[in-house]
């Protein structure tokens, strides 16, 4: 960062903020307010809209209009931007792919996936979801508990493989690794390196003045990208550490100047 303190502080979801798909615990609801008060704070996901409404907004304690203006939500890495206003989440902006690309790349996922022996016969929800900018695969279900998705690739190995096979199939998409058990394809370009630029192109904040905290900053992870472009990263180990990091950061930032 080019000084000691963040203007804007921004987190993967998953692993990172709460378990798997997962309600935020109240500690990290009032941390995450306690950092709006001094600097603006992003969450960027390869998750839905839907999935950051019910893991966090709805769990955040009661708040200022002027407070929750701070948050900015990018889920699907990016391709969509949405604020939260007195009148609730506003949509800054939504790519979404075509029929076309949608179609090529649910029939890609499902034949290698089956042809792979990864196709579950008895998944907890849907296997594969449209998420307008993002066709996500999620092996055992969209609702698998988080002891199963835990225990079905600890290695990576059998994402990697499918994401592999997958890509030279579709080559003019982009197919990337995303949660614990899910492979995501979006636009080619689009991870969360993306939504960072975004963040510092609608914000006018540039990337040296922003702060990225995730739980997959290695090679084969999906928070790598935020790393490999330059932006300051805080490699956490679940929600405890990263509610443990933010108690020993947030003190350190200045408070925000009142209007």
């Amino acid at each position: 960062m080019s000084d000691a303190s963040p203007r804007l502080v921004a987190f993967d979801l998953d692993d990172t903020l709460a378990p798997s798909k997962s309600a935020i615990d109240p500690r990290i609801g009032e941390l995450l307010l306690a950092l709006a008060a001094r600097v603006e704070v992003a969450i960027i996901s390869g998750g839905q809209l839907q999935q950051f409404r019910s893991q966090v907004v709805e769990r955040l304690p009661e708040a200022s209009p002027e407070l929750l203006a701070q948050f900015h939500l990018m889920p699907t890495c990016g391709t969509q931007y949405y604020r939260l206003t007195p009148a609730g989440i506003e949509t800054v902006y939504a790519h979404s792919l075509t029929d076309d690309e949608k179609q090529r790349a649910l029939s890609a996922v499902r034949e290698e996936a089956e042809r792979l022996g990864l196709w579950e016969s008895e998944p907890w929800g849907d296997i594969l979801e449209d998420r307008g900018s993002q066709i996500t695969f999620s092996a055992l279900g969209q609702s698998a508990p988080l002891d199963a998705k835990m225990a079905w690739d600890p290695t990576g190995e059998k994402k990697n493989s499918l994401r592999e096979a997958v890509a030279a199939r579709i080559p003019d998409l982009e197919v990337r690794s995303g949660g614990s058990t899910s492979v995501d394809i979006t636009h080619r370009g689009i991870d969360k390196a993306y939504g960072m630029g975004k963040l510092a192109e609608t914000t006018g904040i540039p990337l040296d003045d922003m702060l990225f905290v995730g739980d997959r900053l290695d090679p084969d992870g999906n928070d790598y990208p935020v790393l490999a472009m330059g932006v300051t990263c805080q490699a956490v180990h679940g929600w405890e550490d990263t509610a443990d990091f933010l108690e020993q950061l947030i003190p350190t930032l200045p408070e925000r100047a009142q209007a």
